[in-house]
């Protein structure tokens, strides 16, 4: 049914950037918010950015200004542009599909791909 692939992260400096993808199949992308996620060695899971199927934007304080959430209905695929990083953002980051049906929610989870900002 719903499956969520995501590509790329990597090891960068201080300062440097990455663009995250995630292509998501089945049919429910366009109706859906899409999320990126991100967990740290010793933390919680936590909420980086999200974005409504009508493109409306959420970020995470300490993320503002630095990345960019968004998405392309036409290819299936949500975004993460990621700016100016720093070594606390080193962390698995994951892809989340939210699908919302009245009281009932559906979560669908990407396999995390890593990212690590260090010297």
């Amino acid at each position: 049914q719903e499956q969520l692939v995501e590509s790329g992260g990597g090891l960068v400096q201080p300062g440097g950037s990455l663009r995250l993808s995630c292509a998501a199949s089945g049919s429910s992308f366009s109706d859906s918010a899409m999320g990126w996620y991100r967990q740290a060695p010793g933390k919680q899971r936590e909420l980086v950015a999200d974005i409504t199927s009508g493109g409306s934007t959420n970020y995470a304080d300490s993320v503002k200004g630095r990345f960019t959430i968004s998405r392309d209905n036409a290819k299936n695929t949500v975004y993460l542009q990621m700016n100016s990083l720093k070594p606390e953002d080193t962390a698995v980051y994951y892809c989340n599909q939210r699908i919302k049906r009245y009281i009932r929610v559906y979560d669908y989870w990407g396999q995390g791909t890593q990212v690590t900002v260090s010297s």
